[in-house]
């Protein structure tokens, strides 16, 4: 939900600070009165942004373009949240057999299908760090087993002690989620056979109606 700021006549200190425009941080302290009759003057709106603040913060803008950018901001903030939030983790060892890169491979392939982002990563312990070339066989085994479903978007890399790659759903894989749901929504859309049958047996007994007279 966006916040609600007050706005012109709706502002209740006797003496503001204001500031004009969005960007600028020049300011100065005048009478709510005397700032009233500036935001009309100048066609815009007097917006108090600090009303915590002693005196209350006001800028001087239109508040319509304001409201939209403020939304606008937290529509992007809400997205890289969503985005944060549906990345999964996905943990190999360097040393795996191939029905546990396979478990692996499925439980990667069921998180993209779901529409997270896997990082998929291995953790070195003691001297398996000496032997990096060991853990990227498995890693590569990993993202070819998912290639059909996944993009690379973050190439090997190390940190610390974790050799890991970063992977998210292809445009074929979301273009498939996609048709899904769709499909979803169509067969629930769709009434069962026994309702359409009970509809028309209901109008098969509805009485015609009397000639009008």
């Amino acid at each position: 939900m966006a916040k609600e700021f007050r706005v012109n006549r709706r502002i209740r200190a006797d003496e503001v600070r204001v500031i004009r425009g969005e960007d600028s941080s020049e300011s100065v302290v005048m009478q709510l009165r005397d700032a009233l009759e500036m935001a009309q003057d100048e066609g815009l709106d007097l917006v108090e942004v600090g009303a915590n603040q002693n005196p209350p913060v006001c800028r001087l803008l239109d508040y319509g373009r304001f409201k939209f950018i403020q939304s606008k901001k937290q529509r992007e903030a809400r997205k890289v949240s969503r985005s944060a939030s549906k990345q999964k983790d996905v943990r190999l060892s360097p040393v795996m057999s191939d029905n546990d890169i396979q478990t692996k491979i499925r439980m990667t392939k069921n998180l993209l299908g779901e529409g997270a982002k896997v990082r998929v990563f291995v953790r070195f312990r003691g001297r398996q760090r000496a032997h990096p070339e060991i853990a990227m066989k498995v890693l590569r085994k990993v993202a070819e087993g998912v290639a059909s479903v996944a993009k690379l978007e973050k190439p090997p890399g190390m940190e610390g002690r974790v050799l890991s790659i970063l992977l998210a759903p292809s445009p074929q894989q979301k273009e498939r989620e996609r048709q899904a749901k769709a499909s979803t929504v169509a067969t629930t859309d769709v009434p069962a056979e026994s309702e359409v049958t009970s509809t028309a047996a209901d109008d098969a007994n509805v009485p015609e109606p009397e000639a009008i007279k």
